[in-house]
């Protein structure tokens, strides 16, 4: 098993007034050619938005982009016409393709927004664009890994155009679980969304991330009550 650490202190790290986000990968102003991407994952970005304030319209194409709401509710408009607010508990999924336009903002006026915005490279190149966008209600479920996304359209969770499967859970204190690993290629970027966790042997905290390849089974252990974590598990090549 090879693994890579990404503590959270180390993210890159942009704060505009209005959005304060952390970058676990090189993105915008940020450039660390030791954090380009972790496989098939490129972007991860820990973004807080202000009440009101958002991403103003702007183009995208050939990236599965994935939106996973922590707190408070975002907007989202787009040139295919969708109009929506993602919350907690669900889970946003665009096919840029071909190219699109879309704008994320802070849907109130009063609170914050906090998401993780997820880039994925697709598995091939200029497919139609596409909006999708769900309710996750098992994840109010403790104690066990909640599959949110894949590349199945008729399985659990959302889909993408890429062979990724998230997981995600939230868990009790000294609660210890096992994921497999869905594909012999592919590696699992472990984010502590919060709490702790031990992870093959490292503690981690709030935001902390590790990256394990080339094994086929991930273990960890919940330190504390309340801790959640995200599993992303990707292609690690672009064949």
């Amino acid at each position: 098993m090879k693994q890579v650490l990404h503590p959270a202190g180390q993210r890159g790290a942009a704060n505009h007034g209005w959005l304060n986000s952390h970058h676990s990968f090189s993105f915008a102003n940020y450039y660390n050619p030791q954090k380009m991407n972790f496989g098939m994952l490129r972007v991860l970005n820990d973004d807080t938005v202000a009440p009101g304030m958002g991403f103003g319209k702007h183009p995208h194409d050939n990236m599965e982009i994935i939106s996973i709401p922590l707190s408070g509710d975002l907007e989202h408009e787009d040139s295919m016409g969708n109009k929506a607010i993602i919350k907690e508990g669900e889970i946003q999924a665009m096919s840029a393709g071909t190219g699109i336009f879309h704008s994320e903002y802070n849907a109130s006026k009063t609170n914050e927004v906090k998401f993780l915005q997820i880039w994925i490279f697709p598995r091939e190149k200029d497919v139609t664009p596409r909006y999708d966008q769900i309710l996750l209600p098992d994840l109010s479920k403790a104690n066990t890994l909640h599959q949110v996304l894949s590349p199945n359209p008729d399985d659990a969770g959302i889909w993408v155009h890429q062979d990724t499967w998230f997981n995600m859970g939230t868990f009790d204190q000294g609660k210890s679980q096992s994921y497999d690993v869905q594909k012999a290629q592919n590696g699992v970027y472990a984010f502590v969304i919060d709490g702790s966790f031990e992870i093959e042997g490292q503690t981690l905290g709030k935001r902390d991330a590790i990256g394990l390849w080339e094994t086929d089974k991930i273990d960890f252990k919940s330190l504390e009550a309340g801790s959640r974590l995200l599993l992303i598990d990707v292609p690690m090549n672009f064949n």
